[in-house]
């Protein structure tokens, strides 16, 4: 995977660009293009929750009943043309079952030489990595399927289980890293801090921070010297 020589953290846009066309979608991946961004990330999602049937580009099954979901021989078609030959790709994979036939599609388009592939999931990280062990994976974390923070009521525990999660994370990235799990780590930008930035990147690894939508954060993660900004509007790396 290719490194900015200035060293600004890549741009990154979530489901493509998510905040100007319908995410995880060929008009949202143009978008995103368009504004200049480094890198696409897309979901990929199973027809069934055992991980068979039909792969399809969505972020969650209300996305996927909505009937508008790509397939992901769609999305992987249109992102190999040559318009998004400079453009890297975070492959996320929301759920476990599915992984092996993610990578043959990815080696079918030509792809394993500019895409990351993302997940939640520690057991996918193994099976991709002893299937493909050249392959980019990044760690996703925390491993949450709701943000606590939506709820008033939880918002007491979720902070302080977010601050002792936050005081142990570097450690335990750190350790991924260098064990050769992953090779980034994808981190909610609240878990972001200079600690976390300076141990992932001491230990070899790149630090991805999900998902800003807000200007003044992402000045605040690049000035921490993140490797890459997550956002679903990519017009705010402008701003």
């Amino acid at each position: 995977m290719s490194k900015l020589t200035d060293r600004r953290p890549r741009r990154v846009g979530h489901k493509g660009a998510d905040h100007i066309a319908p995410g995880n979608t060929p008009a949202s991946f143009d978008a995103a293009l368009a504004h200049g961004v480094d890198m696409i990330e897309f979901d990929v999602l199973s027809e069934n929750l055992d991980g068979t049937g039909e792969l399809y580009l969505a972020h969650d099954y209300g996305a996927l009943r909505a009937g508008a979901a790509p397939t992901l021989e769609e999305g992987l078609a249109h992102l190999a043309s040559e318009t998004f030959a400079d453009v890297e790709l975070d492959v996320d994979l929301k759920l476990q079952g599915y992984e092996l036939r993610v990578l043959d599609a990815l080696r079918r388009h030509g792809l394993l030489d500019r895409v990351l592939v993302s997940t939640m999931e520690v057991p996918s990280l193994e099976l991709l990595r002893a299937a493909e062990p050249a392959l980019r994976l990044g760690w996703s974390v925390p491993r949450l399927r709701r943000d606590p923070m939506a709820t008033w009521w939880k918002r007491p525990a979720a902070v302080a289980w977010g601050l002792s999660y936050r005081a142990a994370l570097p450690r335990y990235a750190a350790k991924a890293i260098r064990d050769g799990r992953a090779d980034a780590l994808m981190a909610n930008w609240r878990l972001v801090t200079p600690g976390l930035v300076r141990h992932v990147q001491d230990a070899g690894g790149e630090l991805y921070a999900w998902t800003v939508d807000d200007a003044a954060t992402i000045a605040r993660m690049e000035a921490m010297g993140v490797d890459g900004v997550i956002s679903n509007d990519p017009r705010l790396f402008d701003a």
